[in-house]
Protein backbone atom coordinates (compact mmCIF):
# COMPACT_ATOMS: atom_id res chain seq x y z
CA UNK A 1 0.00 0.00 0.00
CA UNK A 2 1.53 3.59 -1.30
CA UNK A 3 2.84 5.55 2.03
CA UNK A 4 0.77 8.57 0.86
CA UNK A 5 -2.28 6.99 1.54
CA UNK A 6 -1.56 4.84 4.52
CA UNK A 7 -1.02 7.58 6.79
CA UNK A 8 -4.70 8.87 5.81
CA UNK A 9 -5.86 5.08 7.29
CA UNK A 10 -6.39 4.48 11.02
CA UNK A 11 -3.75 2.09 12.43
CA UNK A 12 -6.29 -0.43 13.14
CA UNK A 13 -7.22 -0.45 9.89
CA UNK A 14 -4.00 -0.23 8.03
CA UNK A 15 -2.93 -3.28 10.64
CA UNK A 16 -5.68 -5.79 9.38
CA UNK A 17 -4.68 -4.98 5.29
CA UNK A 18 -0.83 -5.80 6.27
CA UNK A 19 -1.28 -8.49 8.57
CA UNK A 20 -3.44 -10.12 5.61
CA UNK A 21 -0.26 -9.93 2.95
CA UNK A 22 2.37 -10.92 5.82
CA UNK A 23 3.39 -14.33 5.33
CA UNK A 24 3.39 -17.18 8.48
CA UNK A 25 7.37 -17.06 8.70
CA UNK A 26 7.42 -13.79 9.26
CA UNK A 27 4.59 -13.28 11.83
CA UNK A 28 5.78 -16.52 13.92
CA UNK A 29 9.60 -14.29 13.80
CA UNK A 30 8.00 -10.82 14.65
CA UNK A 31 6.14 -12.38 17.41
CA UNK A 32 8.57 -14.84 19.34
CA UNK A 33 11.50 -11.64 18.62
CA UNK A 34 9.03 -8.78 20.69
CA UNK A 35 7.74 -11.79 23.29
CA UNK A 36 11.49 -13.18 24.22
CA UNK A 37 13.53 -9.75 23.85
CA UNK A 38 10.33 -8.52 26.30
CA UNK A 39 10.51 -11.28 28.53
CA UNK A 40 14.62 -10.74 29.22
CA UNK A 41 14.09 -6.96 29.41
CA UNK A 42 11.11 -7.49 31.82
CA UNK A 43 12.61 -10.18 33.86
CA UNK A 44 15.90 -8.27 34.35
CA UNK A 45 13.92 -5.44 35.64
CA UNK A 46 12.13 -7.89 38.10
CA UNK A 47 15.23 -9.07 39.38
CA UNK A 48 17.00 -5.74 40.05
CA UNK A 49 14.04 -4.79 41.40
CA UNK A 50 13.58 -7.78 43.91
CA UNK A 51 17.30 -7.82 44.68
CA UNK A 52 17.05 -3.69 45.37
CA UNK A 53 13.81 -4.32 47.48
CA UNK A 54 15.56 -7.51 49.64
CA UNK A 55 19.12 -5.74 50.08
CA UNK A 56 17.27 -2.79 51.03
CA UNK A 57 15.21 -4.07 53.70
CA UNK A 58 17.68 -5.86 55.14
CA UNK A 59 19.82 -2.76 55.65
CA UNK A 60 16.89 -0.71 57.25
CA UNK A 61 16.21 -3.33 59.65
CA UNK A 62 19.69 -3.09 60.76
CA UNK A 63 20.55 0.17 60.75
CA UNK A 64 17.58 2.02 61.34
CA UNK A 65 17.64 2.97 64.61
CA UNK A 66 21.44 4.64 64.21
CA UNK A 67 22.03 8.46 63.23
CA UNK A 68 24.09 7.22 60.54
CA UNK A 69 21.39 5.10 59.22
CA UNK A 70 18.92 7.86 59.44
CA UNK A 71 21.03 10.11 57.74
CA UNK A 72 21.34 7.18 54.68
CA UNK A 73 17.30 6.50 54.65
CA UNK A 74 17.11 10.52 53.93
CA UNK A 75 20.12 10.56 51.69
CA UNK A 76 18.66 7.49 49.57
CA UNK A 77 15.20 8.67 49.52
CA UNK A 78 16.48 11.88 47.93
CA UNK A 79 18.39 9.83 45.04
CA UNK A 80 15.56 8.08 44.49
CA UNK A 81 13.55 11.55 43.81
CA UNK A 82 16.36 12.81 41.67
CA UNK A 83 16.32 9.99 39.73
CA UNK A 84 12.96 9.42 39.67
CA UNK A 85 12.25 13.07 38.52
CA UNK A 86 15.22 13.15 35.45
CA UNK A 87 13.24 10.27 34.22
CA UNK A 88 10.27 11.74 33.68
CA UNK A 89 11.95 15.18 32.98
CA UNK A 90 13.69 13.28 30.03
CA UNK A 91 10.09 11.38 28.96
CA UNK A 92 6.90 13.05 30.49
CA UNK A 93 4.98 10.09 28.72
CA UNK A 94 6.19 7.54 31.41
CA UNK A 95 4.25 9.08 33.81
CA UNK A 96 1.92 7.06 35.61
CA UNK A 97 1.10 3.41 34.70
CA UNK A 98 1.51 3.92 30.77
CA UNK A 99 -1.10 1.55 29.69
CA UNK A 100 -2.97 4.80 29.10
CA UNK A 101 -0.36 5.53 26.84
CA UNK A 102 0.18 2.55 25.36
CA UNK A 103 -4.10 2.76 24.54
CA UNK A 104 -2.86 6.47 23.03
CA UNK A 105 -0.83 5.45 20.82
CA UNK A 106 -3.17 2.41 19.68
CA UNK A 107 -5.63 4.81 18.88
CA UNK A 108 -2.71 6.76 17.13
CA UNK A 109 -3.15 9.90 19.51
CA UNK A 110 0.38 10.28 21.19
CA UNK A 111 3.47 9.16 19.87
CA UNK A 112 6.15 6.24 21.08
CA UNK A 113 9.40 7.19 20.81
CA UNK A 114 10.57 3.41 22.33
CA UNK A 115 13.90 3.48 23.28
CA UNK A 116 13.40 6.60 25.82
CA UNK A 117 10.45 5.01 27.03
CA UNK A 118 12.35 1.84 27.37
CA UNK A 119 15.19 2.85 29.72
CA UNK A 120 13.83 5.96 31.28
CA UNK A 121 10.57 4.03 32.72
CA UNK A 122 13.08 0.69 33.48
CA UNK A 123 14.94 3.21 35.62
CA UNK A 124 12.62 5.85 36.61
CA UNK A 125 10.12 2.79 38.14
CA UNK A 126 13.23 1.34 39.88
CA UNK A 127 13.74 4.74 41.54
CA UNK A 128 9.91 5.09 42.40
CA UNK A 129 9.78 1.71 43.73
CA UNK A 130 13.32 1.83 45.81
CA UNK A 131 12.12 4.63 46.90
CA UNK A 132 9.24 2.66 48.93
CA UNK A 133 6.44 4.19 46.86
CA UNK A 134 3.30 2.12 46.94
CA UNK A 135 2.88 1.99 42.97
CA UNK A 136 3.04 -1.14 40.87
CA UNK A 137 6.04 -2.57 38.36
CA UNK A 138 3.26 -4.13 36.13
CA UNK A 139 1.69 -1.36 34.12
CA UNK A 140 5.31 0.02 33.48
CA UNK A 141 6.16 -3.77 32.15
CA UNK A 142 3.61 -3.62 30.39
CA UNK A 143 4.66 -0.20 28.73
CA UNK A 144 8.10 -1.52 28.47
CA UNK A 145 7.01 -4.68 26.32
CA UNK A 146 5.09 -1.96 24.08
CA UNK A 147 8.20 -0.02 23.46
CA UNK A 148 10.18 -3.02 22.84
CA UNK A 149 7.61 -4.19 20.82
CA UNK A 150 7.73 -0.85 18.06
CA UNK A 151 11.73 -1.20 18.66
CA UNK A 152 11.30 -4.51 17.27
CA UNK A 153 9.05 -3.10 14.26
CA UNK A 154 11.64 -0.71 13.37
CA UNK A 155 14.39 -3.69 12.68
CA UNK A 156 11.77 -5.13 10.89
CA UNK A 157 12.02 -1.75 8.84
CA UNK A 158 8.40 -1.25 9.47
CA UNK A 159 8.50 2.88 10.30
CA UNK A 160 5.03 3.01 10.03
CA UNK A 161 3.42 2.48 13.27
CA UNK A 162 2.16 -1.17 13.54
CA UNK A 163 -0.39 -1.94 15.81
CA UNK A 164 0.50 -5.65 16.07
CA UNK A 165 3.94 -4.93 17.69
CA UNK A 166 2.49 -2.89 20.23
CA UNK A 167 -0.13 -5.36 20.90
CA UNK A 168 2.35 -8.16 21.11
CA UNK A 169 4.60 -6.49 23.17
CA UNK A 170 2.02 -5.22 25.90
CA UNK A 171 1.36 -9.09 26.04
CA UNK A 172 4.67 -10.08 26.70
CA UNK A 173 4.61 -7.30 29.17
CA UNK A 174 2.02 -8.32 30.86
CA UNK A 175 2.92 -11.93 30.71
CA UNK A 176 6.21 -11.25 31.87
CA UNK A 177 5.21 -9.12 34.72
CA UNK A 178 2.82 -11.35 36.72
CA UNK A 179 4.03 -15.22 34.78
CA UNK A 180 0.52 -15.20 33.09
CA UNK A 181 0.44 -15.90 29.24
CA UNK A 182 -3.27 -16.17 29.52
CA UNK A 183 -4.01 -13.00 31.49
CA UNK A 184 -1.96 -11.41 28.48
CA UNK A 185 -3.56 -12.37 25.83
CA UNK A 186 -7.37 -11.88 27.23
CA UNK A 187 -5.76 -8.10 28.42
CA UNK A 188 -4.46 -7.70 24.58
CA UNK A 189 -8.16 -8.08 23.25
CA UNK A 190 -10.30 -7.62 26.48
CA UNK A 191 -8.52 -3.98 27.57
CA UNK A 192 -6.71 -3.06 24.51
CA UNK A 193 -9.66 -4.05 22.48
CA UNK A 194 -7.90 -5.60 19.35
CA UNK A 195 -9.62 -6.56 16.73
CA UNK A 196 -9.48 -10.44 17.21
CA UNK A 197 -8.03 -12.45 13.63
CA UNK A 198 -6.32 -15.48 13.08
CA UNK A 199 -3.19 -13.37 12.37
CA UNK A 200 -3.23 -11.81 15.98
CA UNK A 201 -4.18 -14.20 17.33
CA UNK A 202 -1.23 -16.03 16.43
CA UNK A 203 1.32 -13.36 16.63
CA UNK A 204 -0.34 -12.43 20.69
CA UNK A 205 0.03 -16.11 21.47
CA UNK A 206 3.84 -16.03 19.97
CA UNK A 207 4.69 -13.43 22.41
CA UNK A 208 3.24 -13.86 25.29
CA UNK A 209 4.53 -17.38 25.24
CA UNK A 210 8.12 -16.09 24.31
CA UNK A 211 7.64 -14.16 27.09
CA UNK A 212 6.39 -16.92 29.45
CA UNK A 213 9.86 -18.80 28.45
CA UNK A 214 12.10 -16.30 29.11
CA UNK A 215 10.48 -15.51 32.92
CA UNK A 216 9.78 -19.09 33.98
CA UNK A 217 12.05 -21.80 32.43
CA UNK A 218 15.36 -19.69 31.16
CA UNK A 219 15.12 -16.88 34.29
CA UNK A 220 12.86 -19.10 36.25
CA UNK A 221 11.15 -16.32 38.54
CA UNK A 222 8.44 -18.63 39.25
CA UNK A 223 5.09 -17.76 40.73
CA UNK A 224 4.37 -14.15 42.01
CA UNK A 225 2.27 -15.22 44.77
CA UNK A 226 2.51 -19.38 45.01
CA UNK A 227 -1.17 -20.06 47.03
CA UNK A 228 -1.24 -23.45 44.81
CA UNK A 229 -2.14 -25.54 47.44
CA UNK A 230 -5.77 -24.14 47.81
CA UNK A 231 -8.22 -26.39 47.01
CA UNK A 232 -11.57 -25.49 45.73
CA UNK A 233 -14.66 -26.84 47.67
CA UNK A 234 -18.08 -27.06 46.97
CA UNK A 235 -19.37 -25.92 50.43
CA UNK A 236 -17.39 -22.66 49.75
CA UNK A 237 -18.79 -21.54 46.71
CA UNK A 238 -21.03 -18.96 48.36
CA UNK A 239 -17.53 -17.04 48.85
CA UNK A 240 -17.56 -16.35 45.33
CA UNK A 241 -21.06 -13.64 45.59
CA UNK A 242 -19.22 -12.17 48.64
CA UNK A 243 -16.35 -11.55 47.66
CA UNK A 244 -17.61 -10.33 43.97
CA UNK A 245 -19.94 -7.75 45.90
CA UNK A 246 -17.32 -6.56 48.14
CA UNK A 247 -14.88 -5.76 45.24
CA UNK A 248 -17.30 -4.02 43.16
CA UNK A 249 -18.63 -1.85 45.70
CA UNK A 250 -14.59 -1.39 46.42
CA UNK A 251 -13.81 -1.10 43.00
CA UNK A 252 -16.66 1.94 42.87
CA UNK A 253 -14.71 3.67 45.59
CA UNK A 254 -11.23 3.38 44.42
CA UNK A 255 -11.23 4.43 40.97
CA UNK A 256 -13.38 7.74 42.29
CA UNK A 257 -11.05 8.75 44.57
CA UNK A 258 -7.47 7.74 42.76
CA UNK A 259 -8.85 9.75 40.02
CA UNK A 260 -10.10 12.62 42.09
CA UNK A 261 -6.79 12.67 43.91
CA UNK A 262 -4.78 13.05 40.66
CA UNK A 263 -6.88 15.21 39.08
CA UNK A 264 -7.02 17.50 41.80
CA UNK A 265 -3.03 17.26 41.85
CA UNK A 266 -3.34 18.39 38.05
CA UNK A 267 -5.22 21.36 39.17
CA UNK A 268 -2.77 22.83 41.68
CA UNK A 269 -0.30 23.18 39.03
CA UNK A 270 2.48 22.12 41.05
CA UNK A 271 5.67 21.08 38.94
CA UNK A 272 8.04 18.51 39.30
CA UNK A 273 10.10 17.44 41.43
CA UNK A 274 8.17 19.24 43.96
CA UNK A 275 4.75 17.62 43.10
CA UNK A 276 6.84 13.80 43.85
CA UNK A 277 8.64 15.27 46.77
CA UNK A 278 5.80 15.03 49.17
CA UNK A 279 5.23 10.82 48.21
CA UNK A 280 9.13 10.55 49.33
CA UNK A 281 8.79 12.40 52.22
CA UNK A 282 5.20 10.39 53.06
CA UNK A 283 8.18 7.43 52.26
CA UNK A 284 10.56 8.01 54.86
CA UNK A 285 7.78 9.05 57.51
CA UNK A 286 5.89 5.75 57.29
CA UNK A 287 9.01 3.52 57.19
CA UNK A 288 9.76 4.80 60.75
CA UNK A 289 6.38 5.42 62.30
CA UNK A 290 4.39 2.51 60.34
CA UNK A 291 7.00 0.29 58.49
CA UNK A 292 4.14 -2.43 57.98
CA UNK A 293 2.92 -0.68 55.17
CA UNK A 294 5.96 -1.01 53.04
CA UNK A 295 6.79 -3.27 50.33
CA UNK A 296 9.15 -6.35 52.27
CA UNK A 297 8.58 -5.00 55.56
CA UNK A 298 5.25 -5.65 55.91
CA UNK A 299 2.84 -9.02 55.28
CA UNK A 300 2.47 -10.21 51.81
CA UNK A 301 -0.17 -12.05 49.79
CA UNK A 302 1.17 -15.15 51.20
CA UNK A 303 0.82 -14.41 54.95
CA UNK A 304 -2.59 -12.45 54.40
CA UNK A 305 -3.71 -16.20 52.76
CA UNK A 306 -2.84 -17.70 56.39
CA UNK A 307 -5.59 -15.76 58.24
CA UNK A 308 -2.85 -15.26 61.03
CA UNK A 309 -4.15 -11.32 61.76
CA UNK A 310 -6.51 -9.81 63.76
CA UNK A 311 -9.46 -7.79 62.13
CA UNK A 312 -7.76 -4.28 63.82
CA UNK A 313 -4.89 -4.69 62.00
CA UNK A 314 -5.67 -5.57 58.60
CA UNK A 315 -8.35 -2.39 58.82
CA UNK A 316 -5.72 0.01 59.79
CA UNK A 317 -3.08 -1.66 57.46
CA UNK A 318 -5.96 -1.53 54.26
CA UNK A 319 -6.32 1.64 54.86
CA UNK A 320 -3.03 3.46 55.18
CA UNK A 321 -2.03 1.00 52.08
CA UNK A 322 -4.98 2.36 50.04
CA UNK A 323 -4.28 6.23 50.83
CA UNK A 324 -0.36 5.74 50.26
CA UNK A 325 -0.96 3.90 46.96
CA UNK A 326 -3.47 7.31 45.92
CA UNK A 327 -1.13 9.30 46.77
CA UNK A 328 2.21 8.10 45.25
CA UNK A 329 0.14 7.40 42.14
CA UNK A 330 -1.16 11.53 41.59
CA UNK A 331 2.82 12.72 42.09
CA UNK A 332 3.13 11.43 38.70
CA UNK A 333 6.10 9.24 39.16
CA UNK A 334 6.95 6.64 37.23
CA UNK A 335 4.78 3.58 38.28
CA UNK A 336 1.59 1.62 37.93
CA UNK A 337 -1.52 0.53 39.82
CA UNK A 338 -2.30 -3.21 39.13
CA UNK A 339 0.25 -4.62 42.40
CA UNK A 340 -1.23 -2.10 44.90
CA UNK A 341 -4.83 -2.94 43.77
CA UNK A 342 -3.96 -7.02 43.92
CA UNK A 343 -2.95 -6.23 47.25
CA UNK A 344 -5.95 -3.88 47.93
CA UNK A 345 -8.14 -7.40 47.31
CA UNK A 346 -5.75 -8.91 48.79
CA UNK A 347 -6.53 -6.96 52.13
CA UNK A 348 -10.32 -6.84 51.37
CA UNK A 349 -10.48 -10.86 51.64
CA UNK A 350 -8.08 -11.04 54.64
CA UNK A 351 -10.80 -8.82 55.98
CA UNK A 352 -13.91 -10.53 55.09
CA UNK A 353 -12.05 -13.97 56.50
CA UNK A 354 -11.44 -12.28 59.73
CA UNK A 355 -14.84 -10.26 59.75
CA UNK A 356 -16.92 -13.97 58.89
CA UNK A 357 -16.23 -15.23 62.38
CA UNK A 358 -17.68 -12.32 64.47
CA UNK A 359 -21.29 -12.61 62.28
CA UNK A 360 -21.33 -16.87 62.82
CA UNK A 361 -19.69 -18.38 60.39
CA UNK A 362 -16.48 -20.05 61.88
CA UNK A 363 -13.51 -21.68 59.68
CA UNK A 364 -10.65 -20.13 58.31
CA UNK A 365 -11.60 -18.73 54.62
CA UNK A 366 -8.45 -16.40 54.22
CA UNK A 367 -6.71 -18.13 51.26
CA UNK A 368 -9.87 -18.55 49.34
CA UNK A 369 -11.22 -15.11 49.87
CA UNK A 370 -7.81 -13.32 49.32
CA UNK A 371 -7.65 -15.38 45.68
CA UNK A 372 -11.09 -14.29 45.07
CA UNK A 373 -10.79 -10.91 45.74
CA UNK A 374 -7.34 -9.93 43.79
CA UNK A 375 -9.15 -11.31 40.79
CA UNK A 376 -12.52 -9.68 41.46
CA UNK A 377 -10.66 -5.67 42.24
CA UNK A 378 -8.98 -6.37 39.28
CA UNK A 379 -12.24 -7.13 36.87
CA UNK A 380 -14.18 -4.12 39.03
CA UNK A 381 -11.68 -1.38 38.93
CA UNK A 382 -10.51 -2.06 34.95
CA UNK A 383 -13.86 -3.99 34.10
CA UNK A 384 -12.21 -6.59 32.51
CA UNK A 385 -12.99 -10.10 34.18
CA UNK A 386 -11.27 -12.74 31.93
CA UNK A 387 -8.52 -11.34 32.43
CA UNK A 388 -8.88 -10.47 36.01
CA UNK A 389 -9.83 -14.40 36.76
CA UNK A 390 -6.77 -16.18 34.63
CA UNK A 391 -4.60 -13.54 35.96
CA UNK A 392 -5.15 -14.13 39.12
CA UNK A 393 -5.00 -17.97 38.68
CA UNK A 394 -1.66 -17.90 36.85
CA UNK A 395 0.17 -15.91 39.34
CA UNK A 396 -1.73 -18.11 42.27
CA UNK A 397 -1.18 -21.35 40.66
CA UNK A 398 -4.52 -22.06 42.26
CA UNK A 399 -6.14 -23.22 39.27
CA UNK A 400 -9.43 -25.14 40.68
CA UNK A 401 -10.32 -22.05 42.14
CA UNK A 402 -10.51 -20.55 38.39
CA UNK A 403 -14.41 -21.20 38.14
CA UNK A 404 -14.58 -19.27 41.41
CA UNK A 405 -12.73 -16.31 40.89
CA UNK A 406 -14.44 -15.99 37.67
CA UNK A 407 -17.46 -15.73 38.92
CA UNK A 408 -16.32 -13.36 41.47
CA UNK A 409 -14.75 -11.36 38.69
CA UNK A 410 -17.87 -11.24 36.52
CA UNK A 411 -20.05 -10.05 39.93
CA UNK A 412 -17.73 -7.21 40.56
CA UNK A 413 -17.64 -6.19 37.23
CA UNK A 414 -21.13 -6.17 36.56
CA UNK A 415 -21.69 -4.27 40.01
CA UNK A 416 -19.04 -1.50 39.47
CA UNK A 417 -20.90 -1.13 36.31
CA UNK A 418 -24.09 -0.63 37.73
CA UNK A 419 -23.11 2.07 40.11
CA UNK A 420 -21.47 3.75 36.85
CA UNK A 421 -17.94 3.47 37.61
CA UNK A 422 -15.79 4.51 34.83
CA UNK A 423 -12.86 1.61 34.07
CA UNK A 424 -10.18 3.25 35.39
CA UNK A 425 -7.98 3.08 32.48
CA UNK A 426 -10.61 4.75 30.74
CA UNK A 427 -10.26 8.17 33.00
CA UNK A 428 -6.42 7.65 33.22
CA UNK A 429 -6.65 7.64 29.43
CA UNK A 430 -8.60 10.60 29.13
CA UNK A 431 -6.72 12.16 31.66
CA UNK A 432 -3.50 12.00 30.00
CA UNK A 433 -4.61 13.49 26.41
CA UNK A 434 -5.76 15.98 27.83
CA UNK A 435 -2.30 16.66 29.83
CA UNK A 436 -0.33 16.32 26.17
CA UNK A 437 -2.76 17.92 24.53
CA UNK A 438 -2.11 21.09 27.39
CA UNK A 439 1.74 20.13 27.10
CA UNK A 440 2.09 20.53 23.42
CA UNK A 441 -0.42 23.56 22.53
CA UNK A 442 -2.36 20.52 20.45
CA UNK A 443 -6.73 20.40 20.27
CA UNK A 444 -8.04 17.59 21.96
CA UNK A 445 -9.77 16.43 18.15
CA UNK A 446 -6.25 16.74 16.53
CA UNK A 447 -5.80 14.15 14.00
CA UNK A 448 -3.92 10.95 14.91
CA UNK A 449 -0.06 10.31 14.83
CA UNK A 450 1.62 7.76 12.19
CA UNK A 451 4.94 6.55 13.74
CA UNK A 452 6.21 4.85 16.50
CA UNK A 453 9.36 6.67 16.76
CA UNK A 454 8.19 10.51 16.26
CA UNK A 455 8.98 12.42 19.50
CA UNK A 456 6.36 14.78 21.00
CA UNK A 457 7.47 17.84 18.92
CA UNK A 458 7.87 16.12 15.98
CA UNK A 459 4.14 14.33 16.55
CA UNK A 460 2.88 17.92 17.55
CA UNK A 461 4.03 18.88 13.85
CA UNK A 462 2.78 15.57 12.29
CA UNK A 463 -0.78 16.24 13.60
CA UNK A 464 -0.96 19.85 11.82
CA UNK A 465 -2.68 19.79 8.54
Amino acid sequence: MPKAFSKLIPPSLYEMHELQRAGFVKLVLEGLATGTVSGFVIGLFRISYSFVNSTLGTLFVQHSATPQGIACTAGFLLFCLACAWFCLHREPLISGSGIPHVELVLRGRLPMPWFRVLWTKFFGTLASLSGGLAVGREGPCIQMGAAIGCGVGCVWHDDHLRPRFLVGGSTAGMAAAFGAPLAGMFFAFEELRTLVTIPMLLFTSLAALGAWFMVDVVLQLGLVFPLADTEARLALLWLAPLAGLACGLLAWLYNRLLVWLALAMDRTGMRQPWRMLWSFVLSGILLYLYPTVMTGLGPGISQLASGMYPLRFLLLLWAVKLAFNFISFSSGVSGGILMPMLLAGGLTGALLSALLPALGCPGNFAAHLVILCMGALFAGTVRAPLTGAFLVTEMTGAWTLLPAVAAASFIASLLASALKSVPVYDSLRTRQWGLYCKAHGLDPSAPPESSCGASPGQAAQQAKP
